[in-house]
């Protein structure tokens, strides 16, 4: 299903070309890295505005312009680990298949037969709507930030990182128009604001006993 899903997020979002300058930048941050904890992974931009990213439990992570348009790339990395996480925590997995329930696919796919169908184009568009309007819970975004954390390490980056992307994140969402999608996802209210100052302490800590 990741993977039917997968190919139809990237026949509709327009992929970019690996010699344009997301593309070489993608290369440049993510080209070393073919297999994170076990899991085969794949790399990608969408030429689109929006402010994100996510991975998928095949192991495709898809990184939008605008995310990169605002970030560093020590902070976009940051977030391609968080979203490592998800899939590694099987919380992607998860989500898919809550989608997968909660949407008119399964009703479909279950009167058609036994087994599940492969999905219509008009049912991966269902899907990806559900799944874009998902949310994790607060333990599964906390511990997406650790792994996002760890990640950078390994990565020799920055401790800061995933603080930086997360404050940045944070600050971008408050100058967000009020029924935005951004302003509903990392508006300040005490979660998200709570993940920032764990990430910070997380850095400080490591940085005090490196």
């Amino acid at each position: 299903m990741s993977r039917e899903y997968m190919q139809w997020m990237d026949t509709h979002n327009p992929l970019t070309k690996p010699d344009s300058e997301y593309g070489k930048r993608l290369e440049k941050l993510t080209g070393h890295i073919k297999e994170v904890d076990g899991l085969k992974v794949n790399f990608g931009v969408y030429e689109v505005i929006d402010v994100n990213a996510f991975a998928c439990g095949d192991g495709s992570v898809r990184i939008c312009a605008g995310l990169m348009d605002v970030m560093t790339d020590e902070e976009v990395m940051a977030v391609v680990g968080h979203e490592i996480g998800h899939v590694i925590h099987t919380d992607s997995k998860d989500a898919m298949k809550n989608a997968y329930l909660r949407s008119a696919v399964k009703n479909a796919a279950g009167a058609a037969s036994s087994s599940v169908a492969r999905m219509t184009d008009s049912e991966l568009g269902a899907m990806a709507e559900a799944l874009a309007n998902a949310q994790y819970s607060q333990k599964q975004e906390s511990e997406a930030d650790d792994y996002g954390f760890e990640f950078s390490i390994k990565q020799n980056l920055d401790p800061y990182s995933m603080y930086n992307a997360l404050n940045k994140l944070l600050e971008l969402s408050e100058g967000a128009p009020q029924a935005s999608k951004f302003q509903k996802m990392f508006s300040s209210h005490p979660d998200t604001v709570k993940r920032v100052e764990r990430a910070k302490a997380k850095a400080d800590e490591y940085t005090k006993n490196k």
